[in-house]
């Protein structure tokens, strides 16, 4: 298990001085990266030899909010390999208690025809297992249902872009979760990333409204999927 500290800054809050969601997924993505980097098998290991990690699945449950200046501490553990595939929890901590919880599955990419690999024994022996977290595991495949809502067009700009030149995974929650209703208070998410996005390509965001949940699907021009995200 690895964990940092922090205190909630002021950059980091929504309107109401609470870390918001997108905060809450930089922070965890944060962690996995410091964990990576220590153990020396991050950017400088994965880059020589053509290879990144992809997020494809996330599910974050949030029971509290922690407010501006508040200590907290961050933490991941990966609890499971298979082939190409790596799955790690993440949970935030205030005051001792877990205030939210996430899984995500992550595949091993190879960048130059964007096919998954096979995770080299090297680094699967870099990493220590763990007991998966105790939470409520939803089902990875989202059933996209209820009224649908277009939205107008997205272009993707240089500021959506992370260093291995597509969208990051945050960044689909940012442009997805400004299609909320002012009063949705997001206790569950859950994101399938179907295909990456890259500069200057155009998303047709698509919203659908269930009974205590609300969907958010980017489509591409031909209405193939880039992400799928669930509110709840």
């Amino acid at each position: 298990m690895y964990c940092f500290n922090g205190k909630v800054r002021f950059s980091e809050t929504d309107e109401n001085k609470r870390l918001s969601l997108t905060g809450i997924i930089d922070y965890f993505q944060d962690c996995s990266t410091f964990q990576t980097e220590e153990l020396g098998v991050g950017f400088s290991y994965l880059e020589p030899k053509g290879l990144t990690w992809v997020l494809t699945y996330w599910q974050i449950v949030i029971e509290e909010y922690p407010t501006l200046g508040e200590e907290i501490t961050v933490g991941t553990l990966p609890y499971d390999f298979k082939s190409f595939m790596g799955k790690r929890n993440f949970f935030l901590e205030k005051e001792g208690r877990k205030v939210a919880k996430a899984d995500s599955l992550w595949i091993l990419l190879e960048l130059k025809n964007l096919r998954p690999m096979k995770i080299p024994q090297e680094l699967l022996d870099t990493y220590k297992k763990e007991e998966k977290l105790e939470m409520d595991y939803a089902p990875r495949k989202i059933t996209v249902e209820g009224e649908e809502k277009q939205q107008e067009p997205v272009t993707i700009q240089r500021h959506h872009l992370d260093c291995n030149l597509h969208v990051n995974n945050g960044q689909y929650i940012k442009i997805t979760s400004a299609y909320l209703p002012e009063d949705f208070k997001v206790r569950q998410l859950r994101a399938e990333y179907k295909n990456q996005a890259h500069l200057g390509d155009i998303l047709y965001p698509c919203c659908y409204i269930g009974v205590d949940t609300y969907t958010v699907v980017l489509y591409d021009e031909h209405r193939q999927p880039y992400v799928v995200v669930e509110y709840k």
